[in-house]
């Protein structure tokens, strides 16, 4: 989505407002399986003393796959979001500030930016997931397997003392 702000550029306190559907295809990752729905966004760009910033919030309710038991969950995610908007050339050299086109700003690529920026680097379907066993690949949220810890090996020479010891 396009906005034109050449309405506000040069007159500080005033603002556009926008509202818009994000792109699903730029927004996939790995953990997420799919959107119910495209992510859409809502919010405002302002001209504060000269200096553009815009702000709002992006919506999203995804199908995820945990990263550790990989079980399908539902996951609404409502994220506030900030950015500055580069209003001359001297600005556009800082990597926070998103650049104009003239005097045309992609509401959209600024969006789905900051929404991968501020996604998860692990999907969880619950904070505490115990994930699986690393030998036989049973859930441990639905309690504990029956597999045999595992001896670490440079501690093996140690469990032969032991056992001898018993004998």
């Amino acid at each position: 989505m396009k906005l034109d702000l050449s309405q506000i550029i040069e007159m500080p306190g005033k603002s556009i407002s926008f509202l818009t559907d994000l792109d699903v295809e730029r927004l996939s990752a790995p953990s997420i399986k799919s959107f119910t729905a495209p992510p859409h966004a809502e919010g405002r760009v302002s001209n504060t003393a000269g200096v553009l910033t815009l702000t709002g919030t992006i919506h999203a309710d995804m199908v995820c796959i945990c990263d550790r038991c990989g079980k399908e969950f539902f996951l609404r995610k409502e994220l506030p979001v900030e950015a500055k908007i580069a209003a001359d050339e001297s600005d556009e050299a800082d990597p926070d500030v998103f650049p104009l086109e003239g005097d045309t700003l992609d509401v959209s690529d600024v969006l789905e930016t900051l929404f991968i920026l501020e996604t998860e680097p692990k999907f969880l379907c619950r904070e505490d997931c115990k994930g699986l066993c690393p030998s036989c690949g049973k859930d441990l949220n639905d309690g504990p397997c029956g597999c045999k810890k595992e001896v670490d090996p440079r501690l093996a020479a140690l469990s032969q003392l032991l056992d001898n010891k018993d004998k």
